[in-house]
């Protein structure tokens, strides 16, 4: 798509923005892939209709204050990324466009709190199991919670598991293969701290020793989808600063963290660690995919049951990392396991971060359709690699009174081997 962006004109940032522009050959193929165009029927809220306006906006004929509302109802799922024939890399535009807009457009006093709360609390676990707690409080007093801050209420869970904590350093079982780094991440520490012992549990089974750094922090993702560059810068230093250079790989078992850590030579573009960070990012693999490439050890006994498992693609694993067929093929390797695929299965479940708190309708709307899609399979548990989708699911198939599990694909090898 031919433009006029003036280079360097909004910082380092340009010259990627300017790519994914350049890129675009406004076919149209990515309106099937793209879930805000299927809800909302509206080109500007397609990646191409997007694509259009953030290119008027950098060339200066359109306002930021025009865009605003179509950019910030994209969920960043990146399914429009392969359905893309032209591979315009709309990741290296959106949240680079997102950081630029945070300072030139103005947000009510409600959404500057509801943000300024989430950033202070999610990327912290203490602060998170804090605020999860105040949280359920809050649900017993609803009526008198600001309408703004209703979301963040009605996303409380009913329960949150105690708090676990994980060795520095974990010996492989028998004969070491590998030895890795992994992120434990932030809000899936207090909302499923589990997923982490059965990561640990599995690598170390089949003989990887498991570093946990404990200087690392939030992977920034959060902070990074909702423009706010500078956290997001500073939340990627720490990691490259913590985690070890002698390690085979840096794993992660939440598809947005994985994501995140991927575009970190985005996040730290034009400066000092711009180069560090490229080669840190060229390191992270999700679990699933090292432990495929690894090769299972063995794979577990017969227990004689039948295991019906539905299988959900997280945007951030399937479209921003491309690891589809690896948490399938582990999966597999279980006796008695059935795979089940979801219709519509390339529709994100409406998780997407924040997107639950900012976007509350059409979230809602696209949880509750995932979670129907789960149940039509008859599945016994549905697996996932991200703790938004995993939490998202469980919401809604609670709402619809499904007694489908929710389980990390790491806890049901685990529970397998057990």
């Amino acid at each position: 798509m031919q433009h006029t962006i003036k280079p360097d004109s909004h910082g380092p940032l340009t010259a990627p923005m300017m790519d994914a522009v350049d890129a675009c050959v406004h076919c149209g193929f990515c309106l099937a892939a793209c879930p805000t165009y299927k809800e909302l029927g509206q080109e500007m809220d397609s990646p191409r209709g997007r694509i259009v306006l953030m290119k008027q906006v950098l060339e200066g004929s359109l306002g930021w204050e025009a865009a605003q509302p179509h950019v910030d109802r994209c969920l960043g799922c990146l399914a429009c990324e392969p359905a893309c024939p032209s591979g315009v890399p709309y990741r290296d535009l959106i949240s680079p466009f997102r950081s630029i807009a945070r300072t030139k457009t103005n947000r009510s006093f409600g959404q500057k709190l509801r943000q300024f709360l989430a950033a202070q609390t999610i990327p912290y676990p203490a602060r998170f199991r804090l605020a999860a707690a105040t949280g359920r409080l809050g649900k017993l007093l609803r009526p008198l919670v600001p309408s703004v801050l209703r979301p963040m209420i009605d996303l409380v869970p009913s329960s949150i598991p105690p708090a676990e904590s994980w060795a520095t350093v974990t010996p492989a079982k028998g004969e070491r293969r590998a030895r890795v780094a992994l992120l434990t991440g932030c809000a899936q520490q207090v909302l499923a701290p589990d997923i982490n012992t059965a990561t640990i549990a599995v690598l170390a089974h089949h003989g990887v020793e498991v570093i946990v750094p404990p200087g690392q922090g939030c992977c920034g993702g959060l902070a990074w989808h909702t423009g706010d560059l500078a956290a997001a810068q500073t939340f990627a230093r720490r990691n490259l600063d913590a985690f070890p250079a002698d390690v085979d790989a840096i794993l992660t078992n939440a598809a947005g963290c994985g994501s995140a850590m991927h575009e970190y030579h985005l996040v730290l573009c034009g400066t000092a660690d711009e180069v560090r960070a490229d080669v840190f990012r060229q390191r992270v693999t999700d679990v699933s995919s090292f432990l495929n490439r690894l090769g299972l050890r063995e794979t577990p006994q017969d227990s004689g049951r039948k295991l019906r498992i539905a299988y959900h693609d997280a945007c951030h694993l399937s479209n921003a990392q491309g690891v589809r067929d690896e948490p399938r093929e582990l999966l597999n390797t279980i006796p008695g396991v059935e795979i089940c695929e979801l219709a519509e299965a390339h529709l994100c479940c409406g998780s997407a971060g924040t997107y639950n708190l900012d976007q509350p309708k059409i979230a809602a709307s696209l949880g509750e359709q995932k979670a129907r899609a789960v149940i039509a399979t008859g599945a016994d548990v549905v697996a996932s690699g991200n703790i938004g989708c995993l939490t998202q699911l469980e919401s809604h198939l609670q709402k619809l009174g499904s007694p489908i599990r929710v389980r990390h694909t790491m806890q049901i090898l685990r529970d397998a081997y057990r």
